[in-house]
Formats: C-alpha cells, sequence, structure tokens
C-alpha cells in the first residue's frame, strides 16, 4: 500500500508540472496566482485521501480562493496611453479634414460674400491653435528642451529632432501646426489677391500642398500681372 500510495504521488506531482500548474501537495501552504491588473490569493488543503483497488490510493487538494486584490495603478496607466494615442491619431485626422473646407470656398467660389465671410475670421485659426496647445502639452517630456536646444550654442541638431518626431503625439502636433500656418498663409494669399485683382486659385491650391510654393507663386503671378498691365 505504501508503495502504492508513493507512486500515486508521483504520478500526480509529473502530471501537475507537466500542466503547468501551482498545485501544493502540502496542506496550509499559500499561493497566489498573477492575470494581469489582479491577483488572486488562496490557499491549499487536504481534503483527504481517496482509496482505489485499481489506482490505489491519492491525496485529493481544493484551493480556498480568499481574495482578488486589483490593481488599479496599472489599469489607468494602459487607458492613460490608449486615450493619449488615440487623441493624436483622431487631432490628426479631424485637424486634415477641417481645413479643407476652407481651401474649396477660396479656390470654388473665391468671389463669394460667404467666402470673404469665413476668411476674414479668426475662430478657425483660434480653434486650431487650441488643437495644436493640447497636442504639444500631451507630447511634452522634461528631455523636449534638451533635444530642441541640444549644442552649446542653443541650436538644435537632426538627430534629436527626429528621435523627437518619432514620438505619435509630437507628430501629430506638429501636423497640426503646419495645416495652421498653411491656411493662414493660404488665407493672406486669397485676400491679397482679391485687394489686388489676382488670380489665386493656384496659388492658394498650392499653399495646401507645399505652402512655401504657394506663396512663391502668387508673388509670381502678380508680378506678371503688373508688367502686363503696364504694357497696356
Amino acid at each position: 500500500m505504501c508503495s502504492q500510495v508513493s507512486f500515486s504521488f508521483n504520478t500526480m506531482m509529473q502530471c501537475s508540472l507537466a500542466r503547468g500548474g501551482q498545485q501544493s501537495l502540502f496542506p496550509g501552504r499559500r499561493m497566489s496566482a498573477e492575470i494581469p491588473f489582479r491577483r488572486i490569493d488562496y490557499n491549499t488543503r487536504e481534503i483527504g485521501v481517496q482509496r482505489s483497488f485499481l489506482e490505489g490510493s491519492r491525496v485529493v487538494l481544493r484551493p480556498q480562493v480568499q481574495r482578488i486584490i486589483s490593481n488599479p495603478k496599472g489599469s489607468l496607466i494602459c487607458a492613460s496611453l490608449i486615450t493619449s494615442s488615440q487623441i493624436a491619431s483622431t487631432a490628426f485626422t479631424w485637424g486634415t479634414v477641417v481645413v479643407l473646407p476652407f481651401y474649396a470656398l477660396m479656390v470654388l467660389v473665391p468671389k463669394s460674400t460667404l467666402t470673404r465671410r469665413v476668411m476674414d475670421s479668426n475662430i478657425p485659426f483660434a480653434a486650431l491653435a487650441i488643437l495644436y496647445g493640447y497636442l504639444l502639452y500631451l507630447s511634452w517630456t522634461p528631455s523636449t528642451l534638451n533635444v530642441i536646444f541640444a549644442t552649446k550654442y542653443l541650436l538644435p541638431e537632426l538627430p534629436g529632432m527626429a528621435k523627437m518626431f518619432a514620438n505619435e503625439k509630437t507628430m501629430a502636433s506638429a501636423w497640426i501646426h503646419l495645416l495652421v500656418v498653411d491656411l493662414y498663409a493660404a488665407r493672406q494669399v486669397f485676400l491679397d489677391g482679391l485687394k489686388s485683382n489676382v488670380e489665386t486659385r493656384h496659388s492658394v491650391t498650392l499653399c495646401l500642398l507645399s505652402c512655401p510654393i504657394g506663396i512663391l507663386t502668387h508673388v509670381i503671378t502678380k508680378l506678371m500681372m503688373k508688367i502686363a498691365n503696364g504694357s497696356h
């Protein structure tokens, strides 16, 4: 009988190890299991010895769950990271979509009273500036100033800036920054064209795609129109 009990104990331990379980064969031993953001503590105790003519004797163990300890801090950190990433992605997409109607008005109906009234307003720029400020706040880290003023002459370096813009939140804030600057430049080109009676639709379109090229195109267009009017 003793050999049967020893064999049953050895067999049960091997099966338990093969299954990767955390059972204990000693009564009163405290055990714990880790799951994401929770830890389950439980005790195991011996229920009794079951005897069988064919299988021999074996000890039956049953875990006693005592309490579940939550880890809210880990959950909050994960939720915060997910929220910041979602905000950056949403701001990137909607910031791009929001500026398109203003370009459409300046290109499709430049002489309309509605277009002039909308482009005279500063509300769109203020709203985009607030969004940019919020994204800048999310992406700011203690090492940001060290990256910007990396040299002894307080000048940024390209490797450091490339590393900084690898962050999604930083990239989203930079994209909103470009959208605001491009739209403001396009508005200035549009209003100057109305004042000078110069065609600006091509220049406004180029401001959307590449702001410096759009500004240069407007300067060249004004010069060509001045030369053409002077020759007549």
